[in-house]
């Protein structure tokens, strides 16, 4: 597949609207954008040449201006457990990484936001790289469009790299693309979007997008989630779990929290009953995530037995709970590990 040129717009990401525009821009008719969202959307096209049923002049027109977009792996690395991360290259020229989760007659990505995060969750090593940028709308839909296993995906989380409200535009832009009609068709409720908690921009995910919503929690306790969040002490989950209260989760979309259990810090009984203090009454499910060392940090995941206490005491308080299979942790490619630090600073993985 070709690079991005940097003197050229991707069309990668743009929407039907946008592809018309781009059709009249060029001379051609407005049905012409219904042509280039099939072959970007539908067939994959790799390069404008190959959208054969626009004329030659009219695609020579196109590539004064515009390209696909897309761009292969950088690199591939395959865990024992069949999960493979992918490193992507972006047009700004950094790179991210995307894992790809195969589950018997699942088959799952993790896709990234941003090069790098703001957040700085103590736990997470993306945090730890700092923040570099957010990934264009085709920056994000390469991560699927260039993917070997393609056509396997049954479903999409947003939960690599990066904090999606913070680049909320082009999240929307990008998941617009993959529910749109003219897109890739799929249902919202393929597609899980992550978040710490930046209010404002959760009310506007809520209200402008259908897909599923994962919010990290990581302990009840203000101080203590603030010391693993520094998100927490603008932005309390209190204060989040009151405004996700407004809405209704009740029917098919999903409501749930991440939850990364730490040996010995959020795993005891007191914590247990503050969760389910915090969602009583919420229509959510949530998540309990194993913890994997990251250098530098002084946490401990907690063993089998504490998780599966903390389990089962919240789904018998009325807080359906489960607990997640770890996956790829051998190459760095579990919940926490992704980083691309290493190689912006132009050493190999």
């Amino acid at each position: 597949m070709t690079r991005i040129d940097d003197d050229k717009t991707p069309l990668l990401g743009m929407s039907l609207a946008e592809l018309k525009d781009v059709a009249r821009l060029t001379g051609m008719p407005a049905f012409a954008g219904g042509q280039m969202a099939k072959w970007l959307y539908t067939r994959h096209v790799a390069d404008i040449d190959g959208m054969t049923d626009i004329s030659r002049q009219n695609r020579e027109r196109l590539k004064e201006r515009y390209t696909v977009g897309c761009m292969p792996p950088a690199e591939r690395v395959e865990s024992v457990d069949g999960t493979v991360k992918y490193l992507f290259p972006t047009a700004a020229g950094k790179f991210v990484e995307t894992v790809f989760i195969p589950d018997n007659d699942r088959a799952t990505l993790c896709v990234s936001s941003q090069v790098g995060c703001k957040m700085n969750c103590l736990f997470c090593q993306t945090g730890k790289q700092g923040f570099e940028g957010n990934l264009t709308a085709a920056d994000i839909l390469n991560q699927i469009y260039s993917l070997p296993e393609r056509d396997r995906l049954t479903n999409i989380v947003f939960m690599g790299q990066g904090e999606p409200m913070d680049n909320l535009d082009n999240v929307l832009r990008a998941t617009g693309a993959l529910t749109a009609q003219w897109g890739y068709a799929w249902s919202p409720k393929r597609i899980t979007v992550s978040s710490v908690g930046l209010r404002n921009k959760l009310k506007r995910f809520i209200e402008e997008s259908d897909c599923h919503l994962a919010i990290s929690l990581h302990s009840p306790l203000h101080d203590q989630r603030a010391m693993l969040m520094p998100a927490e002490k603008a932005m309390p989950v209190e204060e989040i779990v009151a405004m996700l209260r407004g809405y209704d989760f009740s029917h098919q979309r999903r409501l749930s929290f991440e939850y990364i259990v730490f040996g010995g810090l959020n795993d005891s009984k007191a914590h247990a009953r503050e969760i389910v203090r915090l969602l009583k009454g919420l229509e959510c499910r949530v998540n309990l995530i194993r913890f994997h060392q990251i250098p530098g940090v002084d946490l401990h995941g907690a063993d089998e037995e504490r998780m599966t206490a903390l389990r089962d005491y919240l789904t018998g308080h009325g807080v359906f709970t489960t607990i997640r299979a770890s996956r790829g942790q051998d190459i760095y490619a579990a919940c926490g590990l992704l980083s691309t630090a290493r190689k912006e600073a132009g050493k190999a993985l």
